[in-house]
C-alpha cells in the first residue's frame, strides 16, 4: 500500500511533556506533515516558547499547563482539546521525570512517589480521559524507555513505573483493540535529552540517539495503515545499552 503524503494533515495529537526532549522533537515531526497539536508541560514559559515555535509549521496549536500527577489538572487539559478541536487521533503519553542515581536503601519516598505518580499514574490519568475523544483510527503512544524491560541498579523508581507502564500498555492494548485504536509501546535505549541529569550527568551524549531520531520512528509507526500497528518500537544506539 502507497504511503499517504498528508496522512497527518487535519488530524489532532496531544503530546503530554511537549517542551523538550522526545515530545517537542514528535511535535515538530507531526507538525512539519499538517498535524495539530495540543501540547502539555508543567512550565508555562517552556510552552509558550514552544508553542510559537511549532505554530511557524502553519498548524494549530494550543498550549496547556498541565500536572499530569493531578486529576483535576488532567481532567481539564482534556477539556481543553475537546472545546478546540472536539477530537483526539494521536495520544503521545511522554511525560516523565527521573531520580538521582541512589540503591533502595537510599532512596526517599518522595522521590519514589514522584516518579511512579509522574511516570505511570500520570499516563494512567491522561489516558483515562482521552479514551472518550477517541474514535477507530486513533493512536496512543506511551513513552516507556529500554528501562521497561531492564533493569539498571541505582534506579528502582524509574525502572517500576516503566515496567508497570508497559504491563498498563499490554492490557489497554487489548481492551481497545475492538475499537479500532492502536496502543504502541516505545522503547528507547539512550536518547540525547535532559532526564540524564537527574541521575547521570556525565553520561557519554555523543554515544547516544538524538530525540529526532526517536520522534522519526514513531512517525513512521503512526504512519501504519489503520489494519496494521507496531505494538512494540525498541531504538537503540548502534553502540548498545551504555
Amino acid at each position: 500500500m502507497p504511503i499517504k503524503k498528508h496522512h497527518f494533515r487535519g488530524k489532532v495529537a496531544l503530546i503530554t511533556g511537549a517542551g523538550q526532549g522526545i515530545g517537542l522533537a514528535l511535535a515538530h515531526a507531526l507538525a512539519a506533515e499538517g498535524c495539530n497539536l495540543v501540547i502539555s508541560g508543567r512550565t508555562a514559559s517552556t510552552l509558550k516558547k514552544a508553542g510559537a515555535q511549532l505554530a511557524k509549521h502553519g498548524v494549530r496549536v494550543l498550549p496547556v499547563v498541565c500536572d499530569v500527577r493531578d486529576e483535576g489538572a488532567v481532567v481539564v487539559l482534556l477539556a481543553a482539546v475537546n472545546s478546540k478541536f472536539r477530537r483526539l487521533d494521536i495520544l503521545f503519553n511522554n511525560a516523565g521525570v527521573a531520580h538521582e542515581n541512589l540503591t533502595v536503601d537510599k532512596l526517599p519516598l518522595a522521590a519514589w512517589r514522584s516518579v511512579i505518580d509522574t511516570n505511570l499514574t500520570g499516563m494512567f490519568l491522561v489516558t483515562r480521559s482521552a479514551l472518550p475523544l477517541m474514535k477507530r483510527g486513533g493512536t496512543i503512544v506511551n513513552n516507556l524507555s529500554i528501562s521497561a524491560k531492564r533493569a539498571f541498579p541505582g534506579l528502582s523508581a524509574y525502572t517500576a513505573a516503566k515496567h508497570g507502564g508497559l504491563g498498563f500498555t499490554k492490557t489497554l492494548r487489548e481492551e481497545v483493540r475492538q475499537r479500532g485504536i492502536r496502543v504502541i509501546a516505545v522503547l528507547p535505549g539512550a536518547a540525547d535529552t535532559a532526564i540524564w541529569d537527574s541521575f547521570w550527568p556525565d553520561a557519554p551524549r555523543k554515544k547516544m540517539m538524538s530525540a529526532e531520531t526517536v520522534a522519526r520512528t514513531i512517525v513512521d509507526a503512526l504512519r501504519l495503515p489503520d489494519n496494521s500497528t507496531v505494538e512494540e518500537l525498541m531504538i537503540m544506539p548502534t553502540v548498545g545499552a551504555l
